[in-house]
């Protein structure tokens, strides 16, 4: 039976190198309650690339206040989407495992998934790696997110409404607990086709990881 929570699902299929670890920050268990919801099956849907037909997954599960999460986007994202998420090939999607060593992760996660909310995950997600240096220390780091927001063309009035309702907190709270259930413990990890990388590894690693999960799909490079 097709999940109403298609990454949620992938996720759930999960059977140190240049990774942020979570070390003693361990997360407690998630509360699932509310993500029953209109609301967070968009969000869910919103952070989801590539064509359904795609016989391949790759599952980022990062933390926006990464450096070694950041370094990844900045190395090979693009390259990543150009090749194989543009052409038909892989479905990308996005899981959130903010760690608590990051004070702003979790307020970060939480604006990307009400962007999401109104199908704007991706813009906002760019965003945020691109200004990490300018936030990750800030204090109030809230008011940077939502004119980062606002850029990204969200509605602002129902984008507050979330954010003060904390709506995607159980969302974010589910990703934790499903990756840390699947053997998760830093960031960024990704799990490609049956395939668990761990690390900001060179873009070749990732090629290579995901050419051998489309021929084992039978799926043509």
């Amino acid at each position: 039976m097709q999940s109403r929570y298609p990454l949620l699902a992938a996720v759930a299929a999960f059977a140190v190198v240049l990774a942020c670890s979570k070390s003693s920050s361990a997360s407690s268990p998630a509360s699932t309650a509310g993500t029953d919801s209109a609301l967070a099956r968009r969000a869910d849907k919103a952070r989801i690339l590539g064509t359904p037909t795609a016989k391949v997954w790759v599952v980022e599960v990062s933390d926006f206040q990464c450096p070694f999460c950041k370094q990844w986007h900045d190395q090979s994202y693009e390259a990543i989407k150009r090749a194989y998420v543009d052409s038909g090939k892989i479905r990308l999607a996005y899981v959130n495992f903010p760690l608590n060593i990051h004070r702003n992760a979790m307020p970060a996660a939480e604006a990307a998934m009400c962007a999401a909310a109104q199908d704007k995950f991706w813009p906002l997600h760019d965003a945020l790696f691109a200004t990490q240096p300018l936030w990750e220390k800030l204090a109030a780091p809230q008011p940077m997110f939502d004119s980062l927001a606002s850029a990204a063309g969200v509605d602002m009035k129902a984008y507050h409404g979330c954010i003060s309702g904390h709506l995607m907190k159980p969302t974010i709270d589910a990703d934790i607990d499903r990756a840390t259930r699947a053997g998760v413990e830093s960031t960024p990890t990704f799990l490609i086709g049956g395939t668990m990388v761990t690390g900001a590894q060179p873009l070749a690693i990732f090629r290579q990881v995901i050419d051998s999960a489309l021929a084992h799909a039978g799926t043509s490079k």
